[in-house]
């Protein structure tokens, strides 16, 4: 006969009685003991607990194994959009498939330590005959968005008069008591996300269940040993902004993680690539090379360290995850308006993905004064400068040299020549923009071999963006289109047009 830890999901499933699951061998198992088993199960095959999560691995990830195999509750803490849910979540798959439940009772009783009134009365009723039904892993994953407006019975639970009066119950009898989400959650994981939003009273409430494992509800002589893996997620800007962990609470909490974001820009592009939700036909019609997507990630490098952005609020992840959709979207609504079947990214695409920035930057007041549409301009503008010493040679380095590659390019804007690239221009006319500039295109194949045409171009608008933020050319960026055109001209022009404002008032 088989043990119950060889038997498959569906030969459990079979099992429906409490008689037939003594017979299997079954025997209880808290919720913190299962995750260290399976925990332990997985290390020992090289499998990946937290697969999806990247740049953790060296971090975040050992101290997550060590506080699972320690059977520590786990506070994460971390700026927002560092994945703190995310792992969170991926913790259920540490979970058993699926264990045995008395059917019908009110706290998914184990059948042999039954809590709640109602799966200790089926139990004494019905012996071996109680009813067993199964609960999944995925069932057994709760969680709440803490709000000012928490309360200690949405948490906790309280008395329900309605039920004393329905079933002719004292108040004293615990049947009248409605179990909130935490006694609810009884031998699952229960996530708490942004604990500090907690008022510090409803934190107060949650002090016995950490440590001694039980419960109370006004006043109840009732103990509840609640079987329960607990993880909270915190900001540290909350501590000072919003509210606070209160000190007893935070030294229940056995384990706190820090998190942090990625430290490499690769690392970044993948975290974007998984999580950014681009539309099937998007993928399709609309090609993105690998420097659009290091512009990206150099967007939210650049904000982390800007002087502009409070950098105690953080920059999340779901600013580049905002701005590559944006940027599929941009590219894409060009080539409908130019009837065209696909298209490749430019860099004047880039424009789209301002409202993504500034939708995701706290700005200081420094940066307030700025103005959130200029600061995102700026963080554009240093993302280019950046990927542009990645991809070629400094201008400031080679402006005196011999072998200047983009001397004969600032000497034809230097006779008085402009290229207007209109940001919803046809490919056609978008090439023979570029194509009138001379040895632009030479420029680029020498520093990068084996490009396909459509790369060449983006690179070629891409080498006009970097000459601009190095002030080798000046770039007049507006609304639909941008002007490159020789330094000391723009000036001059960008000067006259403002007299002439001046004169006009």
């Amino acid at each position: 006969m088989n043990t119950y830890t060889q038997l498959s999901t569906q030969e459990k499933q079979a099992i429906t009685t409490l008689g037939a699951l003594k017979a299997n061998g079954y025997t209880s198992k808290s919720v913190k003991d299962e995750l260290r088993d399976n925990l332990i199960l997985k290390l020992k095959n090289k499998e990946n607990p937290f697969p999806e999560i990247w740049g953790y691995e060296d971090t975040v990830i050992p101290e997550l194994e060590r506080a699972v195999l320690s059977k520590h509750n786990i506070n994460l803490l971390g700026l927002r959009g560092q994945a703190k849910t995310r792992i969170a979540r991926l913790m259920v798959h540490l979970l058993d498939d699926v264990i045995p439940v008395i059917e019908g009772s009110e706290l998914n009783d184990d059948p042999f330590q039954p809590l709640s009134y109602s799966g200790k009365k089926i139990l004494e009723e019905k012996g071996d005959d109680t009813p067993i039904s199964w609960w999944k892993r995925e069932d057994r994953y709760s969680e709440k968005l803490a709000t000012p407006d928490v309360t200690v019975a949405d948490l906790i639970g309280d008395i329900d008069p309605i039920k004393a009066a329905t079933d002719k119950l004292s108040y004293s009898d615990e049947r009248v008591i409605h179990y909130g989400l935490v006694p609810r959650s009884h031998r699952g994981l229960f996530v708490i996300n942004e604990l500090p939003d907690l008022q510090p009273r409803i934190q107060v409430a949650l002090f016995n269940i950490l440590q001694e494992g039980d419960i109370q509800i006004r006043g109840f002589q009732i103990r509840l040993p609640l079987d329960i893996q607990f993880v909270f997620t915190a900001n540290p800007e909350d501590y000072t902004n919003r509210g606070s962990i209160v000190t007893p609470l935070k030294d229940r909490i056995e384990s706190q993680i820090i998190t942090h974001y990625p430290k490499e820009l690769e690392i970044g592009k993948k975290i974007t690539k998984q999580e950014a939700k681009v539309q099937e036909a998007q993928l399709n019609q609309v090609s993105i090379n690998d420097l659009s997507r290091s512009l990206i990630e150099q967007i939210a490098f650049e904000a982390r360290e800007s002087e502009f952005v409070d950098e105690k609020s953080g920059v999340s992840a779901r600013l580049t995850i905002s701005a590559m959709e944006n940027l599929y979207s941009s590219a894409e609504r060009r080539m409908l308006i130019n009837g065209e079947n696909n298209t490749y990214v430019r860099v004047s695409d880039m424009i789209g993905t301002i409202p993504a920035i500034t939708g995701k930057i706290e700005l200081v007041y420094e940066g307030e004064q700025e103005g959130a549409g200029e600061v995102a301009q700026s963080l554009l503008s240093k993302a280019i400068r950046k990927q542009f010493l990645e991809n070629y040679p400094s201008p400031e380095k080679v402006r005196k040299s011999e072998d200047n590659p983009y001397q004969y390019v600032i000497n034809w804007f230097g006779d008085a020549n402009k290229v207007d690239l209109l940001n919803d221009t046809s490919y056609e006319e978008y090439k023979s923009k570029l194509d009138n500039v001379p040895t632009l295109r030479a420029t680029v194949e020498n520093a990068h071999k084996g490009l396909s045409e459509e790369e060449i171009y983006y690179q070629m608008e891409f080498v006009l963006h970097g000459l601009a933020e190095f002030s080798q050319l000046s770039k007049h960026a507006l609304a639909s289109k941008t002007t490159f055109s020789d330094l000391l001209s723009g000036m001059m022009d960008f000067s006259s047009s403002h007299f002439d404002e001046e004169d006009d008032e």
